[in-house]
């Protein structure tokens, strides 16, 4: 099954969860379109997609253990997903991955095994 158009993978090959991510999707011959999100990062109009396609608040997208996050005063519950949203496109790093999209649906692989509701 080669599908390489159909799926595209938000990367980042620094992180083991995303290498993972990528092995998983290779062995079952899924090359994906990488899209190395630090290098390139979506705008905020990109997350809002992103996040439809996921399903969740932009809150929920946000890597909370990054200084960023601490430093950009991010875990004020009085911030709305704009808010959250124009910080994720200003500091991509705050962006949760992997995350691997097929047409309208999406899904962030933590655990990895998460992007197998994708695929099978």
């Amino acid at each position: 099954m080669t599908m390489t158009d159909t799926f595209t993978l938000y990367h980042n090959p620094r992180c083991s969860k995303s290498r993972a991510a990528l092995d998983l999707l290779e062995r079952r011959g899924i090359h994906p379109r990488i899209v190395r999100y630090l290098d390139d990062p979506p705008d905020a109009a990109a997350l809002r997609t992103l996040l439809r396609r996921l399903g969740i608040p932009a809150r929920a997208l946000l890597r909370t253990g990054e200084d960023d996050y601490r430093a950009l005063g991010l875990d004020d519950p009085a911030l709305d997903d704009d808010a959250l949203i124009a910080a994720m496109a200003a500091h991509p790093k705050l962006i949760e991955r992997p995350i691997l999209v097929r047409g309208e649906r999406a899904v962030v692989g933590r655990p990895t095994e998460r992007l197998l509701a994708l695929i099978d």
